[in-house]
């Protein structure tokens, strides 16, 4: 019998650990499936090298040859396209994220896109009260199907081609060509934020996978999947978080960082970059360890955000801010996202050891909402989202303050759970990091009870449980 075949579209770090940093594409292996991975082409070699087996081919994703046609073939039509996809999600959900985006947008605008946005937020509110008017906008965007994968799908003629988003990037092209071949699509949702915040579907794509029950929801109610197509298997990329496989000891991991053991740690991740300056976190957060305005003698380890190693003079310049800090001042130290290279960037898996450690290590673990406010918590640690308005912003960009934040859906979420706390002001903020460094435990039943319904499986096994549904779409009911 011919064997199964998968392509897997991974243009993403956080796909790569997704896909092949957890038992998915494994047991895919197993049940004699076999899978061409398409990642970034300059990293072919380097991840055959670290995750190659039998079964397993990697291939050339060819994102610059699906931006080059993003960019040549009517641009302004395709931009206006994608940018209704996302905004005009059905008013059913939260669409607070979606609402900051459209006024990010505009703002930033050139001003001969700006002259054409009170039509298309006209058009927006139109769709999100509009089914049918959603689905003219999806079916609309297959006119721009270029023939960037026939040879692939052609040379492999896989029996399913799956995305870790359902066309909300450049996978776009692949999804809807595999559809025009009669091919079998898949996607699956890699982020916390994903289903509420990107909106409807970029190619025909007949299911997709989420962590729970509140993402299904949000794909059902506000992106107007049938409640058939989603399946929900969890969050395959925390499976090692839960089994405890990248935890490095803790006298290791403080000796890489040079941190005192004697003092309490107090970690935070930059988040919401594209969106605020985190520097205004960071020097209140510098400011209480190093002049000891805590209850407990604490240090400060901060965690740069990926986007902080764009080509973007603004996050530059506050990367070099908050490595100065680390320099001048005592018991600030830096940590820095790992590359995993290529178009991936510094979204990557190769760290996983160094977040899971960070977290697990933390006394109390801050940050401005990010996913790694579900992460700490399956850690089982303390987490407090400082969210401090920036004096000054993003010069001459669009800056959202972040203490206008808390009502976006996972926002509002981690607020409502009780599973931690926000601080708005220093006062805040000590009162919050102080009432954890006293009492450990508080509020930790409402971190496990938040962790169940965010992610449904905290056993380690959503790696195998996702892999399932892909076998059983491909007719295999018998995963080992």
């Amino acid at each position: 019998m011919t064997p199964k075949r998968v392509m897997i579209s991974a243009d993403h770090g956080l796909a790569i650990v997704y896909f092949l940093q957890s038992d998915l594409v494994p047991t895919l292996l197993d049940a004699g499936v076999e899978v061409i991975l398409l990642t970034d082409d300059s990293l072919k070699e380097q991840i055959t090298q670290r995750f190659g087996r039998p079964g397993l081919t990697i291939e050339g994703l060819r994102l610059q040859q699906a931006r080059s046609y993003f960019l040549k073939k009517d641009p302004s039509i395709q931009w206006w396209l994608d940018f209704l996809r996302r905004a005009g999600a059905s008013n059913g959900i939260n669409l607070e994220a979606v609402d900051s985006f459209i006024r990010q947008v505009e703002a930033e605008a050139h001003p001969r896109r700006r002259r054409l946005f009170p039509l298309m937020k006209v058009l927006v509110q139109a769709m999100r009260r509009s089914k049918p008017l959603r689905r003219w906008l999806v079916n609309l965007q297959n006119r721009y199907t270029p023939g960037i994968y026939t040879d692939l799908l052609s040379t492999y003629r896989p029996d399913m081609v799956v995305a870790s988003t359902p066309g909300w990037r450049l996978d776009r092209y692949l999804l809807r060509e595999a559809a025009r071949q009669g091919i079998p699509t898949g996607a699956v949702i890699v982020g916390w934020d994903n289903s509420s915040s990107y909106s409807l579907k970029g190619a025909p794509v007949d299911w997709i996978t989420c962590w729970s029950e509140i993402q299904k929801s949000e794909l059902v109610n506000g992106s107007d999947w049938l409640p058939e197509q989603v399946s929900i298997g969890g969050i395959p990329s925390y499976d090692g978080y839960f089994r405890k496989e990248w935890l490095m000891p803790r006298e290791e991991y403080f000796r890489l960082h040079n941190l005192d053991p004697e003092r309490k740690l107090i970690s935070y991740a930059s988040s919401f970059v594209s969106f605020s300056p985190n520097i205004q976190n960071v020097e209140a957060l510098a400011d209480l360890v190093t002049n000891d305005r805590l209850s407990q003698p604490s240090q400060l380890l901060i965690r740069l955000h990926p986007n902080h190693f764009m080509d973007v003079e603004r996050f530059a310049a506050e990367r070099e801010q908050i490595r100065k800090l680390a320099c001048e001042l005592p018991h600030v130290h830096v940590v820095e996202p790992v590359p995993l290279g290529g178009e991936l960037g510094y979204y990557s898996g190769e760290d996983m050891p160094e977040k899971s450690s960070m977290m697990a290590y933390s006394d109390v673990f801050t940050t401005v909402y990010s996913t790694m406010v579900v992460e700490a918590s399956v850690h089982g640690r303390p987490v407090v989202s400082v969210c401090i308005d920036s004096p000054v912003g993003w010069p001459g960009k669009y800056t959202l303050p972040l203490s206008q934040i808390g009502g976006w859906p996972t926002h509002s979420r981690f607020r409502e759970s009780g599973a931690g706390k926000v601080a708005l002001n220093r006062e805040q903020l000590i009162q919050a990091i102080n009432t954890y460094l006293d009492n450990p435990e508080a509020d930790q039943l409402a971190r496990q009870r938040f962790v169940e319904r965010e992610c449904t499986f905290t056993d380690g096994t959503a790696g195998k449980r996702t892999a399932a549904i892909l076998l059983s779409k491909l007719g295999i009911n018998d995963a080992p």
